[in-house]
C-alpha cells in the first residue's frame, strides 16, 4: 500500500486551487485532507466546481478551523499579501508549498516597490526556495517554504536560464513577448475579464511595469552573474487558459543557433515536463492544454 501525504489546500475556491485539487485528486502519494474557501464554508467542493463533483473530498471549510498537526503539507492558494500572515502561522517543520507571489522575491525592498507594502513575513523569506523544479530541484526537497513561480516567469526562465548560464546570449538584448489566457487574472469579479471586454481582441496590459518583471530580473540575472532587465510584455487574449512566450535573443559570438538549441536539448534530455522540439519547430497552447507541461521550440532568423 502506498503511503499518503496529508494535504490541505488553502483558497481552494480559487482556479489554482481547482487545479490543486484536480491534480492531486489522482496522484497515488496524496491524500486531501482539508480545502478551505471562507466565504463557501460548508458546502461541497462540485457545488463550486460541477466538473469535479463525485470525487472523495471533504466540504470546504475555514482557514481557522483547521489543525496544522494534521497535514503533512500545506498548499496555499491565497492572494498576494493576505498569505504572508497566514503561512507566519503555520508551525515551521509543516511543508508549505506557497502559490502566490509573496516569497518569490529575496530581496524585500524590491517586493514593497512592486507590490506596494512592505513584506509582513520577512523572517521567513531565508527559508523560502524558488519552486521552479527544473532549476532548484534539490533546494525544493529539502525547503520547509516553497515560493511557486509566476506564469510568465516560468514560460520565460526554463528557455532562457540554460542560454544565460552557458552564456550562449547576450544579456542586454533579451525581449519577453507574452501572451496568457484569461484565467491568469484569477476568479475574481473585474471589469477587464469580462466576456465582451476579452473576446475577439487582444491588448497589452502592465507595459514596463508588470510585476513578474522582478522573478525575471532576479532568476536571469542569477543566471548570468551579471545584471539581467529583459524587455517584457504581456498581453490577454480571449482564451481560458494557457502562455505563449515569443522570445527574441540575440547570440552570444560564435555561437549558433544550432549551438543554442542544442543546449536546450541537453539541458531538459531527462526532464519529463519540458520537450524541446525539433529545431524550426514552434510550440501551440492546445498541445500542453490540461497538462503539466512545457514545450520549447528555437528558430533563427537570418536577416
Amino acid at each position: 500500500m502506498v503511503e499518503q501525504v496529508n494535504i490541505a489546500i488553502l483558497g481552494a475556491s480559487g482556479y489554482t486551487g481547482a487545479e490543486l485539487v484536480r491534480l492531486l485528486t489522482h496522484h497515488p502519494k496524496a491524500r486531501i485532507g482539508a480545502i478551505t474557501a471562507d466565504r463557501k464554508a460548508g458546502e461541497s467542493y462540485g457545488a463550486v466546481y460541477p466538473h469535479l463533483a463525485g470525487l472523495d473530498l471533504p466540504p470546504l471549510t475555514t482557514i481557522d478551523a483547521l489543525n496544522w498537526d494534521d497535514f503533512d503539507v500545506i498548499f496555499c492558494g491565497l492572494p498576494h499579501g493576505t498569505t504572508q500572515e497566514v503561512i507566519a502561522a503555520i508551525p515551521t517543520h509543516k511543508k508549505v508549498i506557497d502559490l502566490s507571489a509573496d516569497f518569490r522575491l529575496t530581496d524585500l525592498d524590491a517586493y514593497a516597490q512592486w507590490y506596494g507594502h512592505p513584506h509582513r513575513a520577512p523572517q521567513l523569506q531565508d527559508a523560502a526556495v524558488y519552486g521552479l523544479t527544473e532549476l532548484y530541484r534539490d533546494q525544493i526537497a529539502q525547503a520547509r517554504l516553497v515560493a511557486c513561480p509566476g506564469c510568465y516567469p516560468t514560460s520565460a526562465l526554463l528557455p532562457l536560464v540554460p542560454l544565460f548560464a552557458q552564456k550562449l546570449i547576450q544579456p542586454g538584448d533579451v525581449v519577453i513577448d507574452s501572451k496568457s489566457g484569461v484565467t491568469g487574472a484569477g476568479r475574481g469579479l473585474k471589469e477587464g475579464s469580462l466576456f465582451a471586454e476579452v473576446s475577439e481582441a487582444i491588448h497589452a496590459y502592465g507595459v514596463a511595469s508588470h510585476r513578474h518583471s522582478a522573478e525575471l530580473d532576479q532568476e536571469l540575472s542569477l543566471a548570468a552573474g551579471s545584471a539581467v532587465m529583459p524587455a517584457f510584455t504581456p498581453h490577454l487574449i480571449p482564451m481560458n487558459r494557457g502562455i505563449l512566450s515569443t522570445i527574441y535573443v540575440t547570440l552570444a559570438d560564435g555561437v549558433s543557433a544550432m549551438d543554442a538549441h542544442a543546449a536546450l536539448q541537453e539541458r531538459y534530455a531527462g526532464e519529463y515536463f519540458v520537450r524541446v522540439l525539433p529545431f524550426g519547430a514552434v510550440p501551440a497552447t492546445r498541445h500542453v492544454r490540461g497538462s503539466n507541461h512545457v514545450l520549447i521550440g528555437a528558430v533563427e532568423d537570418r536577416r
